[in-house]
């Protein structure tokens, strides 16, 4: 699941039974870091894959599984290397996790294992084949602006890495689809689709060899991965790979696709390479030219092979897919000018000023250089660094901390850290419960295993400043700050020896409760029955519990009456209680 989409839609109050697991290369990942401070804050456990040590990830997290082989800072999106060490780790971490819930099938845990080990070895088979998966992408990628990569099964994870790299390696937009969705979507743009397929055998398999059939049927340019001894006779090409275990057989679908993405950036950056030359001439020319008049005769015969070049290459289409055609035409236009092709008489026609030789060299010389600009891929920097977008989701909890209550807890010495998140929801839903704060105490837990926790007084204020606590007294925790720290709840409470009105919120590190911050309140007596209702909402689930005690015997549940109760008994009396007020 990816970050932004845990932290927005899929927090529980209470994931103190959730171990998430981050996978980041560089740690330091604002979306991931920030993700991972709110599940922490929810009592989640956090066990990161990561491959840079001593980064901010680290820190955040319980514990780590390292993919580090030496050079642990990369600047960019997720290097291959990282990749393949992040699945290596996963397969690692779910088999460690298995073993210790006991659910661990040894067989395929060992096929795995043993997978893993050989998986180096098929690996640089792939990588032997580099020249030939280079060709392939030379001879199919720059011609098509349309580019797709699409999988099934482990292999839509091959498609989503290979997506990514060929973004970032040739500058495109890319669609990544399931193989067999994408004969509904976007064959009409007859596109490049890198397919996915290794490991894939049986039925799975022909299903497949269908789809790509109906890919070129449509005009698209399907080249696809598949272990060796697999047929897909409507491929344009196909790169075979060894058999490896079926669990593992994505990640040669997604080598090949980073190889590929490699060669594609070469291919696109090779077009530029006849303008590049083009360009330096000039710069040659006139560098040693005396007179303007005679700069477009020595640069003639020079750029003459140049516009046959170019001219050639955009008849037959090689320059559709990543040359835009703005910049095509003004190449195409200039240089006929240049090499004597076209008039100069004409100049002025086409670009409303006097065709000077001057003048031309120069409009060609930015022309040219505007487009070895489009076709350049330079492959070590990338165009839009992932890393310099630093602002990511805020999934801000000011609005939390901003609430009375939440305030008076952490102004009596309440630690921001030890406040989980439903604590601090349930204080901010409170807080039109309650009027006033007139007092505090706070109190440090202690568990020795012994099964009877002892609680001390740390510091009181207010009211509570001239009250002696039960604790003083005996030390031994009890009653209903027992129940507090047992259940990890806020909780609303009236004394029974004194019919104070308290507000209890525990303090936890990690699964312990250890300290509680007890507000001494006044009740705000009557509220509206839209606020009552809010409140109680917020409250341990108090709204609907109280509806289903009233609707066991009542056909409907009259919000209004909650408009009629003062708001500390709704908030403690018990709810069989409460339902009374709805039977009269």
């Amino acid at each position: 699941m990816l970050a932004t989409e845990l932290s927005g839609f899929a927090l529980d109050d209470d994931m103190s039974d959730t171990l998430v697991v981050p996978v980041s290369q560089s740690g330091t990942t604002t979306d991931t870091n920030r993700t991972v401070d709110l599940v922490r804050a929810r009592g989640a456990a956090v066990v990161a894959i990561v491959n840079r040590r001593n980064s901010d990830l680290v820190e955040k997290a319980d514990g780590v599984l390292f993919t580090s082989d030496g050079r642990d800072v990369e600047m960019s999106v997720a290097s291959t290397k990282a990749f393949y060490a992040q699945v290596a780790a996963g397969f690692l971490l779910a088999e460690g996790i298995a073993e210790v819930l006991g659910c661990a099938d040894h067989a395929r845990a060992s096929a795995v294992l043993d997978g893993l080990r050989r998986l180096p070895a098929a690996m640089g088979s792939v990588l032997a084949q580099r020249e030939q998966i280079a060709a392939a992408a030379a001879r199919h990628a720059p011609p098509r602006s349309a580019w797709a990569v699409v999988g099934n099964g482990a292999n839509r994870v091959a498609a989503e890495e290979v997506r990514i790299k060929l973004s970032e390696l040739c500058y495109k937009s890319i669609a990544c689809d399931a193989t067999e969705d994408k004969k509904h979507i976007d064959l009409s743009s007859e596109p490049l689709v890198f397919v996915c397929a290794a490991g894939l055998a049986g039925p799975n398999a022909d299903d497949v060899a269908k789809e790509v059939a109906i890919y070129r049927a449509h005009k698209a340019v399907p080249v696809v991965v598949a272990t060796e001894g697999q047929a897909f006779p409507a491929a344009v090409a196909t790169v075979a790979v060894p058999p490896v275990h079926p669990a593992l057989a994505f990640v040669l679908s997604a080598m090949a696709g980073h190889l590929f993405g490699y060669g594609a950036a070469l291919a696109i950056d090779h077009q530029a390479l006849v303008l590049r030359q083009a360009r330096a001439a000039i710069e040659a020319a006139l560098s040693s030219a005396d007179d303007a008049s005679a700069l477009l005769e020595r640069l003639a015969p020079v750029l003459a092979p140049v516009a046959r070049r170019v001219l050639d290459g955009l008849r037959s289409g090689a320059y559709d897919g990543h040359l835009p055609a703005a910049e095509a035409l003004e190449v195409a236009s200039l240089l006929r000018y240049a090499s004597g092709l076209s008039p100069l008489e004409s100049y002025e026609l086409d670009y409303g000023k006097l065709g000077l030789p001057s003048v031309v060299v120069e409009d060609l010389t930015n022309a040219l250089t505007r487009a070895i600009d489009e076709l350049t891929r330079p492959i070590d920097a990338i165009k839009h660094q992932a890393k310099t977008v630093t602002v990511g989701i805020s999934r801000s909890e000011g609005a939390l901390l901003g609430a009375r209550l939440v305030r008076e807890v952490l102004a009596a010495g309440g630690e921001r850290d030890r406040l989980g998140y439903r604590s601090l929801r349930t204080l901010a839903a409170l807080e039109p419960a309650i009027s006033e704060v007139v007092g505090y105490t706070r109190y440090r837990i202690e568990d020795d295993g012994g099964g009877s926790p002892g609680i001390e007084v740390v510091d009181k204020g207010g009211v509570a400043a001239g009250l002696t606590s039960r604790a003083e007294i005996d030390g031994v925790l009890r009653g209903t700050k027992h129940r507090v720290a047992t259940q990890r709840e806020v909780t609303v409470a009236i004394g029974a020896s004194d019919g104070r009105t308290v507000v209890i919120a525990p303090e936890t590190r990690g699964h312990q409760v250890v300290g509680l911050v007890l507000l001494h309140v006044r009740a705000a007596g009557l509220l509206a029955p839209a606020d009552a209702r809010g409140v109680l909402e917020g409250y341990q689930g108090r709204y609907a519990a109280l509806v289903d005690a009233v609707t066991e015997t009542e056909p409907i549940f009259d919000d209004e009456v909650l408009g009629e109760v003062p708001i500390v008994e709704l908030l403690t009396q018990p709810v069989h209680l409460l339902a009374e007020r709805w039977r009269r």
